[in-house]
């Protein structure tokens, strides 16, 4: 029946397949011929900005929006923010790219605000700039989150003026990765 699970060799495809229910059901893990391993239904999500967030306030904590999926295999990415599925642990990763970057900003902290804690990465200090205009920040994390725990991208801009904006070659992915 649908409650169980299948192992078995599918020769149409070549490859070995656990399925839930018959080898016809919802394959969750396939070994193919050359040893390759998918499994389709893993947890992974992929979204950008849908347009510019326009002149990022200073001295307070901004929600870095992504309003456009790339993809989002289970559902598990909405209004900026990604909810775990199950307990793992999960690879997060961003890049933020903004133009009009102000040299006079003082600090920028950007970081991943998850359930369990947050995960300070930084771009620096405006001084760091030659000029106004376009900077970038990326960075990883491997972190530990419960079913049900969140996970966002969030910055705090400190001094400077309201300028700078997050546009839309900004991502933000990830992915159960055990």
């Amino acid at each position: 029946n649908s409650n169980n699970y299948t192992l078995g060799y599918d020769y149409s495809s070549d490859a070995l397949k656990v399925v839930r229910g018959t080898m016809s059901s919802t394959t969750g893990l396939i070994i193919d011929s050359t040893g390759a391993v998918t499994m389709p239904y893993q947890p992974a999500f992929m979204a950008h900005p849908a347009s510019d967030q326009s002149n990022i306030a200073t001295n307070t904590t901004t929600v870095a929006a992504f309003g456009a999926e790339d993809f989002d295999i289970g559902g598990n990415f909405a209004s900026n923010t990604f909810t775990a599925p199950v307990t793992g642990k999960y690879q997060l990763n961003y890049s933020i790219n903004f133009g009009g970057f102000d040299t006079d900003f003082g600090f920028v902290w950007i970081y991943f605000a998850t359930s369990n804690t947050t995960i300070y990465t930084s771009l620096g200090s405006g001084v760091q700039q030659r000029t106004d205009g376009y900077a970038t920040h990326s960075a990883s994390v491997l972190c530990d989150m419960d079913a049900n725990d969140t996970a966002k991208i969030q910055m705090q801009f400190s001094g400077g003026a309201a300028q700078a904006d997050i546009i839309p070659s900004s991502w933000f992915s990830g992915f159960l990765a055990c």
